[in-house]
């Protein structure tokens, strides 16, 4: 078994510890390199300290800067609804100074674009608004000569805010103020959102105290917001009024709600000439408006075509600089010190990509590469491809291996899907899973390179999942004989038949056997007949218990080998030994016995023999009784049982502290450790006891083990009851959809019925059975894999191996 050759999933990958000595001068392009390779995780040698107070944190300034920059860009593109170049055109490289200036003059150049955009889009929409107005308001204006024209005119222009000077000058008018009286009518016209007219009017009608007309109309156009972009629907209004404190109170109201006033003279001919030179000026700035987006989106776009490749870059240099931040300067400060992990077989490639470094960066000095010891476990680090990375990440999800224990992807390759499929069991069904995985795999170039939903996304990642999962219900199918819930003679024809010519009805007068079993799976026979739930029953029953007794064996074997691995003899004699005994004494008897119920056909209760086997092991079976000397068996094995779990409790917390005694007590000297290898000889015994022994802890977790593994055994065995539950349950609810709402829509003789019906049957077979029975197979298979089968060999308790790596990076670390 020594010779065999080592599995790649078996045991994570055998790392070492290394130290790098790195020249100052070839520093960033080691680091540099390594990120390439992807293959050296870097610890953190200041931890302790802030990011303010690492080495290049200037550095990673400048690169988290450049980075806010190029999402501003990206922002504006986005934006403009320009699309950036996925596939940027070749360029020379440049440096990160010469970057970080051309990033600064095309951020100046856009804020100053887009600060020219806003005012003339600003002035556009004042000059907009003062169309509108003069449009509508002066349908609600009455010439009358009594009044003066500058009083009506209000002495201004333009109010809001501080815009009268600007559109004065581009009206090319000024209006004065008139000398008239202070007792005649006066109007102000204006135009407000139209979400703030009511509210608006209310507090005009109270701060007047009702003296005043208030007229609205609303604007023909929507008007652009030019901070939020979006198009904004405007209301007309003209308040008449009478006096100079009510013209002030109706101010300061138009300022609160944000409303812009115009002047519009009653004079109709000036209104026109007005008019005219507004649409005059509007045309003028819409066609400055459209060279300016123009100038902005060859600007943008120019920046787009490299915009992938600099955000690349940048991401890039940041990571580097964290990284050379985790590392210390040595005494000198003239080199650099790291330290990491990294898979052995990685070695030469490493050690290449320093010496390329070194040959790059024309450095007098080499690199150092060191190994050295460490006192810490390693990571753990499987290699996986896109088949057996789901699975691992199953696995991983419980928890991440301990480092070089026995890794249970392997198992659940298989296992996983196959136990669902128990559950599912049916091969139409897994006909319409197996035509969406094969979509999935079909498109995978495609969808590998887009960005998913979060459930997409775990759909897509789990595709060769669902390949496997939908092969094994269609397997499983076959052997229920279940397609839909239909039975159909697929290998044959049926081993029985009616008891004479005359028996029509198969449910009341039941079959007779007249040829050999049906060829594969359950005869389809049993369907609508009087025993088929007692049948199915207690078949998927037996059939759980035997596939659950099966997987908890295969753990506590795994068990086995990890000990053997660690070279932990402890484990072996006083764990793996009584476990084994234990669960097979009571659970591998039960499936011996339905095993041979099976072979004989016998009769005999089974819940009897192994009630009364604890009960009364002497009393004769009697006619339960299925092979000779079943009764001094069945004594023999209670015995080994309850003698395995003062085995399991006892010896090996005596014997470590035994072991702990005699090593500090100098009657025997250990070997000091002297590589990383030697510190997992042995795990669980000893070595983890060896500064701070406490007996009484150590004792009360070997009885709490003892008790949880005797107390699972029976818990574990009746949980994996739940593939016989759930088998029955999917099966009878494809029944019910079939029979109750399939077959009864098509036994009417109406066309748009059997439609119903069979979109009803389409929408519950989708979603209720392909969908919803579908997870929850799914996670029951989990939990059976992660409680019943994992906790019987796998620690769990171990931590990845995450090496600096650029195919890592991802957009939030920008």
């Amino acid at each position: 078994m020594d010779n065999l050759p080592p599995m790649d999933l078996m045991r994570s990958e055998k790392m070492s510890f290394v130290q790098l000595i790195i020249p100052v001068e070839s520093a960033h392009r080691a680091v540099s390199y390594l990120g390439e390779l992807g293959l050296l995780q870097f610890r953190d040698l200041n931890a302790d300290k802030s990011p303010f107070q690492r080495m290049f944190v200037n550095q990673v300034k400048r690169c988290a800067e450049m980075s806010r920059k190029l999402r501003f860009f990206k922002d504006q593109i986005s934006k403009a609804g320009l699309l950036s170049s996925v596939r940027p055109v070749t360029q020379p490289d440049v440096e990160l100074e010469e970057l970080e200036i051309q990033l600064a003059e095309h951020e100046n150049e856009l804020i100053e674009m887009n600060a020219n955009s806003e005012k003339l889009r600003q002035s556009y929409n004042e000059l907009l608004e003062f169309k509108i107005v003069l449009q509508k308001a002066g349908s609600f204006l009455v010439s009358s000569g009594t009044h003066a024209v500058s009083e009506r005119e209000l002495d201004e222009n333009v109010y809001s805010n501080d815009d009268y000077v600007d559109t004065a000058s581009l009206l090319e008018q000024e209006m004065r103020p008139g000398i008239s009286g202070q007792s005649g009518l006066r109007f102000i016209s204006g135009i407000i959102s139209k979400s703030k007219v009511l509210r608006f009017e209310r507090m005009l009608f109270r701060a007047m105290r009702g003296n005043m007309l208030f007229n609205q109309a609303p604007a023909d156009e929507e008007i652009m917001d030019p901070i939020s972009s979006e198009m904004v629907e405007k209301t007309v209004f003209v308040v008449f009024f009478s006096g100079e404190q009510a013209k002030s109170k109706i101010l300061k109201i138009c300022e609160a709600f944000g409303a812009s006033f115009y002047p519009v003279p009653e004079d109709i001919t000036k209104q026109r000439q007005i008019t005219r030179e507004v649409s005059s000026r509007l045309d003028e700035l819409e066609v400055t408006l459209d060279a300016g987006i123009r100038h902005r989106n060859k600007a943008l776009a120019s920046i787009g075509v490299h915009l992938v490749k600099w955000i690349s870059m940048v991401r890039r240099e940041k990571a580097v600089y964290d990284t050379l931040s985790m590392l210390n300067f040595d005494v000198t400060k003239k080199c650099l010190v790291g330290e990491g992990w990294c898979p052995i077989f990685a070695k030469a490639q490493l050690q290449a990509a320093l010496q390329r470094a070194t040959f790059d960066s024309n450095s007098q000095v080499g690199i150092i590469y060191h190994v050295m010891d460490a006192a810490e476990s390693p990571p753990t680090y499987f290699r996986t491809n896109k088949f057996t990375n789901a699975f691992q990440e199953i696995v991983d999800a419980y928890g991440v291996a301990r480092y070089q224990e026995s890794n249970p992807s392997v198992y659940t390759v298989i296992t996983f899907p196959f136990l669902f499929a128990v559950m599912f069991g049916d091969w139409g069904h897994g006909i319409c899973l197996l035509l969406g995985a094969l979509v999935l795999i079909a498109r995978e170039s495609k969808l590998g390179t887009q960005k998913l939903g979060s459930f997409m996304e775990m759909l897509y990642g789990g595709r060769y999942v669902l390949l496997l999962m939908s092969l094994f219900s269609i397997y499983c199918g076959l052997i229920y004989n279940e397609f839909f819930s239909v039975p159909y003679h697929i290998f044959g024809l049926s081993a029985y038949k009616c008891r004479d010519t005359t028996c029509s009805e198969a449910k009341t007068t039941g079959l007779v056997k007249y040829q050999d079993p049906y060829a594969f799976g359950v005869d389809p026979s049993w369907r609508g007949s009087r025993s088929e739930l007692p049948f199915l029953n207690s078949l998927k029953m037996k059939m759980s218990i035997l596939l659950g007794v099966a997987q908890m064996n295969m753990g506590i074997i795994l068990s086995y080998f990890n000990a053997r691995f660690f070279g932990s003899s402890l484990d072996i004699r006083y764990q793996f030994v009584p476990q084994i005994i234990f669960l097979n004494s009571l659970f591998g008897y039960l499936s011996l016995l339905i095993i041979i119920k099976w072979c004989t056909g016998s009769q005999a209760d089974l819940y009897h023999v192994m009630i009364y086997m604890f009960l009364s092991p002497t009393e004769d079976l009697g006619e339960n009784q299925l092979f000779w000397g079943q009764r001094p068996l069945q004594i023999i094995l209670l015995l080994l049982a309850m003698i395995a779990v003062p085995w399991m409790l006892f010896p090996k917390p005596f014997i470590l502290k035994r072991l702990h005694t005699e090593r500090f007590q100098g009657r025997t000297y250990g070997i000091l450790a002297t590589s990383e290898t030697d510190l997992e000889v042995e795990p669980d015994s000893a070595r983890h006891y060896d500064e701070d022994f406490n007996f009484s802890e150590v004792f009360v977790h070997q009885m709490i083990h003892s008790i949880e593994f005797v107390l699972g055994a029976v818990s574990n065995t009746a949980s994996y009851l739940r593939l016989w539950a759930l088998s029955l349950a999917h099966s009878e609810l494809s029944t019910v959809f079939y029979e109750k709402v399939l077959l009864l829509a098509w036994g009417y003789d109406n066309l748009v019925i059997r439609l119903v019906g069979l979109a009803m049957f389409a929408f519950a077979t989708a979603f209720i059975l392909l969908m919803m029975e579908t997870l929850s197979a799914f996670l029951h298979a989990l939990r059976l894999h992660w409680v019943e089968f994992q906790n019987k060999f796998y620690h769990g308790d171990g931590y990845k191996f995450r090496p600096f790596s650029f195919a890592t990076l991802t957009e939030d670390e920008d």
